[in-house]
C-alpha cells in the first residue's frame, strides 16, 4: 500500500473509532448501514422489555439506539453514551423528541468510564466498539458495575481473522481472539454466552455477558 492510501486507510481507521467534524457526518451513515444487522441481533440478544432502562455504547449513527427506543417504549429509558462529541450532538438532533420526553438521555463517555450509577441498568448493548479500548479489564469492569443483578450486556464483535482482511483495521483496530475476550468478561464477574451473527459481510460474534 503507497503511502496515500496509507494514510486514507488512516484516516478511516480513525473515524470509525472517533467520527467527528464534516466526515464524521458521513461515518455515521455508514456505521448505520453497515452495523445494522449486528445491531438488530445485539438488542435481540438483550431480550429488552418494555420499561427497562438500558445503555448503546458507542451507539455510533444511532441504529442500536433507535431499536432499544422502540423495545423500551415510553416507560423506560434508553442511554446513548458515545466518546464524540459530534454523534451526541447529531443524535440530540435526530431523537430530540425522545430526548425532551425523557425517553433518551444522551451522555459522552467510554466503555472505560461510564457516566452511570451503579447497577443501574437492565440491558447493556456496545456493537463494534471494543477494537478501539486498550484496557478490556476496565471496560469490562465498567460493564459489570453498571448493571443489576441477572442484567445483560451484550458484545457485538466481528470475526477477527475476517476483520484482519479489511484495508483499514492495521491503523489502530486491536483484533482480539474471541476466546481472550470471553476471558476478559469471566474475569470481570460475568457469565458468557457466545452465539453467531448471522454471516453478512464480516461474520459476527454476539457475546452475552451476565451479571450473577
Amino acid at each position: 500500500m503507497n503511502a496515500i492510501a496509507a494514510r486514507v486507510m488512516s484516516t478511516v481507521a480513525g473515524q470509525l473509532g472517533h467520527p467527528h467534524g464534516p466526515l464524521g457526518k458521513v461515518v455515521a451513515v455508514v456505521l448505520n448501514r453497515a452495523n445494522r444487522r449486528d445491531a438488530i441481533a445485539a438488542v435481540d440478544a438483550a431480550a429488552v422489555e418494555s420499561g427497562a432502562t438500558v445503555a448503546d455504547i458507542g451507539f455510533g449513527g444511532g441504529a442500536g439506539m433507535e431499536l432499544l427506543l422502540g423495545r423500551v417504549g415510553s416507560t423506560g429509558v434508553v442511554y446513548g453514551i458515545d466518546i464524540s462529541a459530534d454523534m451526541v450532538n447529531r443524535a440530540r438532533s435526530r431523537f430530540d423528541r425522545q430526548v425532551d420526553a425523557g425517553t433518551l438521555r444522551l451522555l459522552e463517555g467510554s466503555l472505560n468510564d461510564l457516566p452511570l450509577d451503579d447497577s443501574s441498568l437492565d440491558a447493556i448493548i456496545t456493537v463494534n466498539t471494543i477494537y478501539f479500548i486498550p484496557d478490556l479489564d476496565e471496560a469490562f469492569a465498567e460493564l459489570a458495575r453498571v448493571l443489576r443483578p441477572d442484567g445483560r450486556a451484550v458484545i457485538c464483535i466481528g470475526d477477527p481473522a475476517a476483520m484482519a482482511k479489511l484495508p483499514f483495521t492495521p491503523y489502530g483496530f486491536r483484533l482480539r481472539p474471541v476466546d481472550e475476550v470471553i476471558a476478559e468478561l469471566e474475569r470481570a464477574g460475568l457469565t458468557v454466552d457466545r452465539r453467531e451473527v448471522p454471516v453478512g459481510l464480516v461474520p459476527g460474534h454476539l457475546l452475552i455477558a451476565t451479571r450473577p
